[in-house]
């Protein structure tokens, strides 16, 4: 379906065409019309399917029809970068249609609050928030939400799973109860039908089928004890052709432990988790988009807030407990149609998380035998749950493994 189809306004259409956006994803094909017609929607939908479009061209096309300094959106996403993406949507689209927009998190100093304050009083158009940082602001004044006509919130499994449910629902105490109200998860638990009842009325489903990972993405997994993961890791990062890096780790102190690391091998790398301020966790995301920073450390707090392209190599320095996470994870290699390779690292312990990896995705990835010089790992069994692991010995200082003896 073209987005000529939908009716959009003139302006909106006029931003489209010059932005290049042609044809609509499956998940903007079903859900424009729904928002379009006044419904409130729960969306099953992950990110890479184009979710964000889906509903903020509807929004857009309402604010550039009826145009007025007011509160018209709210939308809530659980990190700082998620809100920063979906902010410069809406200020290259709002280039076209007049929206205004404001971006509103913690972590900055006391002048970008008073900002945020001041512009949400003003009658901004659109505010995108976590909601931690918004409900700071609701204490704290009032604020005219009355002409309000949409909220959205985006990632609701990944906001509950951060433990924002009650502030989700303080929130919503404070805007109309006469709104649209548009939910997307990219899993749909329990708790989010629960989430889904209390806020939503009469909402239409849609349930994008999780897409799996990009053809172009060579996936490999390689079996290995703890105590091998640096090395491989340091093996790994001496083939030149992985010119930009992403390593993911389930932990903030297993990230922070690798950035030091891979600093005392000379590798250009820094480490990307929640105990960074935001000017620090910006300007290493602006170093790593303009390829002067080769390797980026983080915790899945990346793996759904980043959009690059020409990331050659993800590596999972541990498998995700949850098997969407590494689609998640390997889907930011790949993108706009290139290739790149995803590979995951699979101790004793973690080998029946990876089988339901392989389950979800329905393919079986590759285990790699390891380099020459390094020590046998364990044997693939992923029906074992209580293997005895290696220990992850975080003051032992990782060294090279043994070169083989030459005759």
């Amino acid at each position: 379906m073209k987005f000529t189809e939908f009716g959009f306004s003139e302006t909106l259409e006029e931003g489209l065409d010059s932005m290049g956006f042609i044809e609509a994803t499956p998940i903007q094909e079903q859900a424009i019309p729904v928002i379009l017609n006044g419904k409130d929607l729960i969306a099953c939908a992950q990110t890479g399917t184009g979710k964000t479009a889906s509903y903020l061209l509807p929004i857009l096309n309402q604010i550039a029809e009826n145009p007025r300094e007011s509160v018209h959106t709210i939308i809530l996403v659980p990190t700082r970068e998620l809100a920063l993406q979906i902010d410069q949507q809406v200020m290259g689209f709002g280039y076209f249609t007049g929206a205004t927009s404001i971006c509103v998190y913690g972590g900055g100093d006391g002048m970008g609050y008073e900002q945020q304050k001041r512009a949400i009083r003003e009658g901004v158009n659109i505010i995108v928030a976590t909601p931690g940082r918004l409900l700071a602001h609701l204490s704290s004044g009032k604020f005219d939400f009355s002409h309000l006509q949409f909220l959205v919130l985006d990632e609701a499994d990944r906001m509950l799973d951060m433990g924002f449910h009650d502030d989700i629902m303080r929130i919503i105490s404070h805007v109309p109860q006469k709104r649209q109200s548009l939910l997307f998860s990219a899993t749909m638990p329990s708790k989010i039908r629960t989430l889904a009842k209390k806020i939503l009325q009469g909402p239409e489903e849609i349930n994008v089928a999780i897409s799996k990972p990009s053809e172009g993405i060579d996936q490999q997994a390689y079996l290995l004890y703890d105590d091998s993961k640096i090395p491989l890791i340091k093996h790994i990062l001496e083939n030149p052709s992985y010119e930009s890096v992403i390593i993911f780790a389930s932990k903030k102190d297993i990230v922070k432990q690798l950035t030091r690391e891979l600093l005392k091998m000379g590798v250009s790398v820094e480490g990307f988790h929640s105990d960074l301020e935001q000017s620090q966790r910006e300007e290493v995301m602006h170093r790593f988009k303009a390829k002067r920073l080769r390797v980026l450390v983080g915790t899945d707090v990346i793996s759904r807030g980043i959009d690059i392209v020409g990331i050659s190599l993800v590596v999972n320095f541990d498998v995700p407990p949850d098997p969407e996470d590494y689609v998640h994870r390997i889907g930011r290699t790949a993108r706009a149609a290139t290739t790149g390779t995803a590979i995951t690292f699979i101790n004793d312990k973690d080998q029946n998380r990876f089988a339901r990896i392989e389950r979800l995705i329905e393919q079986e990835i590759k285990k790699i035998d390891l380099p020459e010089g390094f020590p046998e790992g364990p044997a693939y069994d992923p029906k074992s749950k209580n293997k005895k692991k290696k220990p992850f010995n975080r003051k032992k200082k990782f060294n090279k493994p043994n070169k083989p003896k030459t005759n």
